[in-house]
């Protein structure tokens, strides 16, 4: 075994356990590195904190994309192909491994801690409840020490020969990808493929919402985003109702109406089943018909009485029959992200 310090890097230590093959890979802002790891405390004992074979499937990361744990990028660019080595790490490198960690455990018992509908992050709920629930990663939170990650080096994709996942994608791509996004997601819709189709809805979400905390809130270059994004979300519930979500729906469209009271169009609290009624007293910004229409209130969700319309005043019209909830909008605007002298 052939012991090195890494030049430049304080607090790391490699041990070559097996060469790997060819040259050091060239690798390029933006490739995609793919990788097995175990991580084990410094104890006698070598306790296994994770290991990702025991999970069943490897590790990957994307080179430049400010990775939780920055020194991973270190240790893998320093790596061949198929080799193995083990990297003693102090603990000024390795304070934000339990936030990593609960993450990849959450993706291993099959949870996602970045859907796009969760509101309270890792690191908020470290904070607010003082425990990232897991013992094991508690106790590293409150008490940093060295760790070893043995990794083994699979595969080194550059950015041509993936297809990136659109967390990984810069703002410019992030801005392309959502009318793309969109439109895939309205072609699932028309073949009945709503679980797809709600999917595409929140992946150009997820892009817009980035994008939009890199805005001051409430100005006009967030306020655009924020329209992008409501359009979205009510495709997102036309979805939900085709699945007969109607709580979800109502979630979601009450969120809209109580953060833009005055495109609501009514005076005081909406009634339940205005959910999308009166959004927008102009026409959608990409053209034609989005999922804004006169009002609806899902199948059963209704408390009683006959069906109604919602004037744009958000008063019913008894006697007239509720119109059919719109179709998914078709089409964004051709839309840019402005350079910072541009506001």
């Amino acid at each position: 075994m052939d012991a090195a310090l890494l030049l430049n890097v304080e607090g790391v230590k490699k041990t070559i356990l097996h060469g790997g093959t060819g040259e050091l890979p060239n690798f390029l802002t933006g490739s995609r590195v793919i990788f097995h790891f175990r991580t084990t405390k410094c104890d006698e004992a070598r306790t296994v904190i994770d290991d990702s074979k025991r999970v069943g499937h490897p590790m990957h990361i994307i080179i430049g994309n400010m990775f939780k744990l920055e020194v991973w990028e270190v240790l893998l660019t320093s790596m061949r192909v198929g080799e193995v080595a083990e990297f003693w790490c102090d603990s000024i490198h390795t304070g934000v491994y339990p936030i990593l960690s609960r993450s990849l455990r959450q993706v291993a018992e099959g949870k996602d801690p970045t859907e796009w509908h969760v509101h309270t992050c890792g690191l908020a709920n470290m904070f607010a409840y003082h425990t990232l629930g897991y013992e094991d990663l508690d106790e590293l939170q409150k008490e940093p020490q060295p760790l070893i990650f043995m990794i083994e080096l699979l595969q080194v994709e550059a950015p041509s020969e993936y297809q990136r996942e659109t967390w990984s994608l810069n703002n410019e791509e992030k801005m392309q990808a959502v009318p793309i996004l969109h439109g895939e997601g309205n072609r699932l819709f028309k073949l009945g493929r709503y679980n797809d189709a709600s999917t595409k809805y929140q992946e150009a979400i997820v892009c817009l919402r980035n994008l939009q905390t890199k805005e001051k809130p409430w100005e006009v270059q967030w306020l655009k985003l924020e329209k992008l994004i409501n359009t979205l979300i009510l495709n997102y519930c036309q979805c939900l109702l085709k699945k007969e979500e109607y709580y979800e729906v109502l979630e979601h469209t009450s969120d809209i109406l109580r953060l833009h009271p005055g495109g609501a169009g009514c005076r005081g609290a909406p009634p339940p089943c205005v959910a999308a009624g009166g959004l927008r007293s102009e026409p959608p910004p990409w053209g034609g018909q989005g999922p804004t229409g006169a009002g609806f209130c899902p199948r059963g969700a209704r408390p009683q009485g006959r069906r109604q319309e919602v004037s744009p005043g958000g008063r019913r019209e008894p006697g007239k029959p509720q119109q059919d909830f719109p179709e998914v909008s078709e089409a964004l605007p051709q839309h840019r992200t402005p350079s910072r002298t541009e506001a």
